[in-house]
């Protein structure tokens, strides 16, 4: 399954984002759970970088991509990272069991005090 955890900060942007793991639906390679995740994922971070400004801190390993944003408050951030939103939504609700998506307040900043 794929685990995706949004971050939100204390005045409700989302802050970051992890996606991770893996769908199963199909074999590597033919799986269009993961190719859809991993494209809205990736176009995002491309979208935040390239027409947002935002320098989004991007970690990516096998299976796992991070993606944290300093300045959640800059303009078109929040409109990118909703749009990613819906349409993870959209796919979890159309391949139930592959795909779950977990809201994270932070109290701190990106990866302090967070709680489900």
């Amino acid at each position: 399954m794929i685990l995706v955890d949004l971050y939100e900060d204390a005045q409700g942007r989302i802050s970051g984002f992890r996606v991770h793991g893996h769908a199963g639906y199909a074999p590597r390679g033919e799986d269009i759970v993961c190719a859809a995740v991993s494209a809205l994922a990736q176009t995002t971070v491309l979208g935040l970088a390239e027409h947002a400004g935002a320098q989004p801190l991007v970690d990516v390993k096998e299976g796992d991509l991070s993606c944290e944003v300093p300045s959640p408050e800059a303009a078109g951030v929040q409109l990118l990272l909703r749009t990613m939103v819906s349409g993870l939504e959209q796919i979890a609700a159309n391949y139930p069991g592959y795909v779950t998506l977990r809201r994270i307040s932070e109290k701190g900043g990106f990866g302090h005090d967070v709680s489900v």
